[in-house]
């Protein structure tokens, strides 16, 4: 839930926030010019507007800070309480400070419909879905003229915290007698994909933007999503591109960003001779998945110049020769280009209709030869070898967050599905979740990341692999784009590129999917389980 100068937006896996400061502005942030504006004549719109600015320049801390010391100089006035908390949800976990500012925003007026929506949905974010249901139904009944308002907060939260039947059920009802609205009609939609029927889906995006066109945008990329999961490629990729470039962007707030200034790669336009600028947009697996569609544009002529975090950088550069591969926050600025593309764009400007465009060569990244024989000596000689990752990176904002609930699981989980097996078990997982390697007890399982720089040490693993098994992030794109077979054990809203059910993808030809048919993985792993102690024993070197 957002709030403030937000909007709330729905994409496939939850709500976002829009509508922050702009980012480029943020990196010329005077924190302290900016402060002490606040502080002399503070307004609950303006604590939201510089809120958004420090944690657009990733001043987390400070911006916490900031809110909290505004709000409680103002304890009487609940919109400070409002806003303060409607910050501290779109940007972090911390429900416990949000549940209290709620708490005292409620205290000053008791009858703030949107104070009690997001006290429930704090609520539900906590874990306890059904007490958070009974404050929302609580609210139908005492304010029967906000039906639809209340309705799609309730949906909103239900598909965020994960349960889309949940929300399809409620929104179903109340549509049968109450007035639509674009929002009610998007979260139909959303509930739909996320319950894998993305075809049933996208004619309730079609309403909801036939309602509301002003604001189309805001579900302009779940309605991309549904569009992409159904099959609908060349309609996906062609929507997908009209969206900001600030949105989900992971380094326009840098000044080294000075790049998006630049046109806007669009097909049709002539790209021979033309030098462009391929940037990553959104995660590591995006880029792992999209960077298949360099070659295109270096057949076509163009000069590509890729702008990836530093963990991709030796990877691209050893895969993608024909392009000059450099770290993005250290792009520094440089005349001559033509064009930008978020790496995401590619496969439009490819023109991929169906799956049947999509290229999916046994491998398309390289390890470097001298890494895969450095890993080969500290890796056990016993094979088959299997790696293993059961967690995705810890997010810091709420939506994020609990999304990544429902595609991680822990080593202890992964570990009773899987073992005893007769194999040599690989740990691949990084950040956080890794710790959990010291209280494992199970059977012996290798770890050589203290010896991995970047993601091209982790290909070097991966080519001496014989599988790998994986949750839903980074590594799973990582293996299929080197050809190691990868088994993704997929969250019941499997995301949009996996499709709606079967077994494979055409993206990764060496991908089995393991698919949860609930909210916890514990069946789909015990899936993976029993089919890997088939695979064990049919398994021979090649």
């Amino acid at each position: 839930m957002t709030g403030g100068t937000a909007r709330v937006r729905m994409t496939e896996s939850g709500m976002t926030a829009e509508g922050a400061a702009d980012a480029g502005a943020a990196q010329l942030l005077d924190v302290t010019a900016y402060r002490t504006a606040l502080l002399r004549s503070p307004t609950p719109d303006m604590m939201s507007r510089v809120g958004d600015m420090l944690f657009a320049a990733r001043q987390e801390v400070e911006a916490v800070r900031l809110v909290l010391e505004v709000a409680s100089r103002y304890l009487d006035d609940g919109r400070f309480s409002l806003a303060a908390a409607m910050a501290i949800l779109r940007y972090t976990v911390r429900y416990d400070i949000a549940e209290s500012l709620l708490r005292n925003a409620l205290r000053c007026q008791a009858d703030n419909i949107q104070a009690q929506a997001f006290l429930a949905h704090v609520r539900m974010a906590r874990g306890d879905v059904a007490d958070g249901c009974a404050l929302f139904s609580g609210m139908m009944r005492r304010y029967p003229d906000e039906r639809a308002a209340i309705c799609e907060y309730m949906s909103t939260s239900l598909l965020q915290v994960g349960y889309p039947m949940e929300s399809l059920k409620i929104l179903q009802s109340y549509l049968e007698t109450g007035q639509a609205t674009a929002l009610l009609l998007k979260n139909v939609g959303c509930a739909l994909l996320c319950v894998n029927r993305s075809a049933e889906a996208i004619p309730w995006y079609e309403r909801a933007v036939a309602l509301d066109a002003a604001g189309a945008a805001a579900a302009q990329s779940e309605y991309a999503c549904a569009l992409l999961k159904a099959g609908r490629l060349g309609e996906g990729w062609a929507l997908y591109a009209r969206r900001g470039l600030f949105e989900r962007n992971l380094i326009a707030g840098d000044r080294a960003a000075w790049f998006l200034a630049l046109p806007r790669l669009r097909p049709g336009d002539e790209v021979a001779g033309r030098r462009i600028i391929l940037f990553q947009e959104q995660g590591l697996g995006d880029t792992l998945q999209f960077i298949r569609f360099v070659p295109d544009l270096l057949a076509k002529g163009a000069a590509v110049t890729i702008l990836v975090p530093r963990t991709l950088v030796r990877l691209l550069a050893q895969s993608c020769p024909g392009a000059s591969v450099r770290e993005a926050r250290s792009f520094a600025r440089e005349e001559g280009y033509d064009y930008i593309l978020p790496i995401p764009d590619l496969p439009h400007i490819a023109g991929v209709m169906s799956e049947r465009d999509i290229p999916a060569p046994a491998s398309y990244l390289r390890a470097d030869p001298g890494d895969v024989a450095r890993f080969a000596a500290l890796l056990p000689e016993r094979r088959p070898r299997i790696g293993v990752v059961w967690a995705g990176e810890r997010r810091m904002q709420s939506a994020p967050a609990l999304l990544d609930q429902r595609r991680s699981t822990t080593l202890a989980a992964l570990g009773a599905a899987v073992t005893p097996v007769d194999a040599t078990l690989v740990s691949l997982q990084f950040g956080g979740p890794r710790g959990e390697l010291a209280g494992w007890t199970g059977q012996a399982l290798c770890d050589p990341m203290d010896a991995v720089r970047d993601m091209a040490d982790t290909a070097a693993i991966m080519a001496n692999l014989d599988l790998v098994i994986s949750v839903d992030t980074s590594p799973v794109h990582l293996a299929g784009a080197v050809g190691c077979p990868v088994w993704m054990i997929s969250r019941e809203d499997a995301c949009w590129r996996w499709g709606d059910s079967g077994e494979r993808s055409a993206w990764y030809p060496g991908m089995r999917l393991f698919r949860a048919r609930e909210r916890s993985l514990v069946p789909a792993l015990q899936e993976v389980g029993a089919a890997l102690q088939i695979w064990v024993k049919q398994w021979h070197p090649s």
